[in-house]
């Protein structure tokens, strides 16, 4: 049974009035470099701070959307090591409200990945990109992301699904 309208809030928080118009499976890569820094880019779509990650291509298994979209927002390369979670319960921020209006309920694997080459670099979907220590995030970050960067930091033995 669907929820009612209205009771949902997006991915910054924001009051979600109606029921998504899709559902979009989408993959995000949990990056820590050798300081033990979290990866976040600040993206240009809704000034909140992200984890790298995006849609799923027809086509591509959801492990190389996270390798694609690693690549085209960060300029790096990385090899997907393990499964975190698998997140869709819109009742956790799963809710991504678009330019234009389009809402789109978020269907996410998060991996934890290790950098194998490449170098960091602002892409067209960013205003910024940077390594931060899990204790000291930038602010705002997406709220869905705070549950997947918790999540990752606990290193459960089995991944999560919410």
């Amino acid at each position: 049974m669907k929820q009612p309208a209205g009771i949902f809030y997006d991915w910054t928080g924001a009051p979600v009035e109606r029921l998504p118009d899709r559902i979009q499976t989408s993959a995000s890569a949990f990056i820590l470099d050798g300081q033990g820094r979290v990866l976040l880019h600040l993206r240009r779509d809704n000034h909140h701070w992200a984890l790298p990650g995006g849609r799923q291509d027809v086509g591509e298994s959801i492990t190389q959307t996270c390798i694609r979209e690693v690549w085209e927002e960060t300029g790096l390369h990385v090899r997907v090591k393990r499964l975190i979670g698998v997140y869709t319960d819109p009742a956790q921020f799963l809710v991504a409200s678009y330019p234009g209006g389009e809402l789109v309920q978020i269907c996410n694997l998060c991996f934890e990945c290790e950098i194998i080459g490449g170098q960091i670099a602002v892409s067209s979907e960013s205003i910024d990109i940077g390594f931060y220590p899990p204790h000291a995030l930038p602010q705002p970050v997406l709220l869905a992301h705070k549950i997947r960067i918790q999540d990752a930091l606990a290193h459960a033995p089995q991944p999560f699904v919410r």
